[in-house]
């Protein structure tokens, strides 16, 4: 069982002070320019594995919740966030169809196996009201497999096609499906300057030259 730091002592090595706080200003433009049209005023939303928070932080919404296991969590996420801590494929501190958006970002690489990531999905929908949407932000194993293996704590291989049929099997109704969306890490080809990353949101031919990591959308229904 990973002890309460690990992400913590994990990211120390991960990355420089420098880079987090590239990697948090990078989130901040993401969530308010493209994630945030997913996202009511009105929603209630739950970041799964919302380790630094760096996208519920970020997110208006009417209720905001950080699920994680590493009570490091408190240290990060802001006072109108609620954290709980818990697995996430046993949310059982989340009540039934209480939730609008349910958002996964580099998480299910990290999970034991294909049974632990069929789980975690079938809380997200256990946990989404009917028609909510789960977003779910992933290294694409088809673009990144010279560099997946580069993060030692990567257990498991996606593809596009793997996590969508995950969804389908699970009960999800496929909305989008980006193959080709961010790169594979904020340390490397993304730009960090505002403009720039918003031209990067913007354009579709871009995301296809660089982007290794997927963004899938599913709704529950």
């Amino acid at each position: 069982m990973k002890h309460n730091n690990y992400i913590e002592d994990l990211y120390k090595v991960r990355f420089t002070k420098k880079e987090l706080k590239d990697k948090i200003l990078v989130w901040e433009i993401l969530t308010k320019s493209f994630f945030q049209k997913y996202v009511k005023p009105s929603d209630v939303v739950l970041d799964v594995g919302a380790g630094y928070c760096e996208f519920i932080n970020n997110l208006k919404a009417k209720k905001k919740i950080a699920l994680d296991i590493n009570k490091d969590i408190y240290k990060f996420a802001n006072k109108d966030i609620e954290v709980v801590i818990n697995k996430c494929s046993d949310m059982k501190n989340i009540k039934n169809e209480s939730v609008d958006v349910v958002f996964i970002s580099n998480v299910l690489e990290h999970l034991q196996g294909a049974e632990e990531i069929e789980m975690t999905l079938r809380e997200s929908r256990r946990v989404l009201k009917n028609r909510g949407l789960l977003l779910i932000l992933q290294p694409n194993i088809k673009y990144a497999y010279k560099d997946y293996w580069d993060f030692f704590d990567h257990v498991v291989p996606l593809s596009h096609k793997g996590t969508t049929e995950a969804l389908l099997k699970t009960g999800f109704k496929i909305v989008e499906v980006r193959p080709k969306f961010l790169p594979y890490s904020s340390r490397t080809s993304l730009p960090k300057w505002k403009i720039l990353i918003k031209f990067y949101l913007k354009f579709r031919f871009i995301q296809n030259i660089f982007g290794k990591q997927m963004f899938v959308v599913a709704r529950k229904e």
